[in-house]
């Protein structure tokens, strides 16, 4: 899951960064509001982490640009000011969600997940197949009640497949999933994960090639 952190300050960028990193999210952290604006358009992030208290440009207006731009990824602001009055603002400008300063890295993280399943369509946090259950919020997979243990990557590829499943999915569009803010990618690198899903699942069959197109995932 691709992120995006606006934050100035050094000390809290590090931890949010490094939480969110160790949660299974992708984090690009930049510190002022023009970067932020420059990096959500050239990047198609999934979630972005904003914080008010900018150098260069206040909070608010990076969130009113975002949303004026056509931005319509979910945004989170993070917030020093626990007043109604400024939560209502920020929420007319057009902010998904919000939290206060300080806050637990495990909420941080469950929101942030709930605002990528809502935008994605999600009614759940949890999609299964079969005998395999994936449970998005907090990164686990089960075959037959059991954990299987993916990476990163491995586990977009599965939930990608798991939401719609029988269904074939292309070549590009994994890919895209998989490597979404990479510049180079091996010609073989999807097959190389696929492989390991493969083997991980422990039920080669259930990931389908069809050739010339992409996967399929069939397990039922």
């Amino acid at each position: 899951m691709d992120l995006l952190l606006v934050e100035d300050d050094a000390m809290l960028g590090q931890a949010v960064e490094l939480g969110l990193s160790e949660r299974q999210f992708n984090v690009q952290w930049v510190r002022t509001g023009a970067a932020a604006i420059s990096e959500s358009q050239r990047v198609n992030y999934d979630v972005v982490v904003l914080d008010l208290g900018l150098p260069d440009l206040d909070g608010s207006r990076v969130l009113s640009s975002l949303r004026k731009k056509g931005q319509v990824l979910p945004i989170l602001v993070l917030t020093a000011r626990d007043d109604s009055s400024e939560t209502v603002k920020l929420l007319d400008l057009g902010a998904d969600d919000y939290m206060i300063k300080p806050f637990d890295m495990n909420e941080l993280a469950a929101r942030l997940r709930a605002l990528v399943r809502r935008q994605r369509g999600y009614a759940t946090p949890e999609l299964s197949c079969g005998p395999i259950s994936l449970d998005e919020l907090n990164f686990q997979v089960l075959v037959n009640q059991q954990p299987v243990n993916l990476s990163k990557r491995e586990f977009e590829l599965l939930r990608a497949m798991m939401t719609a499943p029988e269904r074939v999915h292309s070549r590009d569009k994994l890919e895209q999933i998989v490597f979404r803010n990479e510049q180079q990618v091996e010609s073989n690198a999807l097959e190389v994960h696929v492989h390991n899903l493969r083997k991980k699942l422990g039920n080669k069959e259930w990931i389908q090639t069809i050739r010339g197109v992409g996967y399929r995932l069939a397990c039922g």
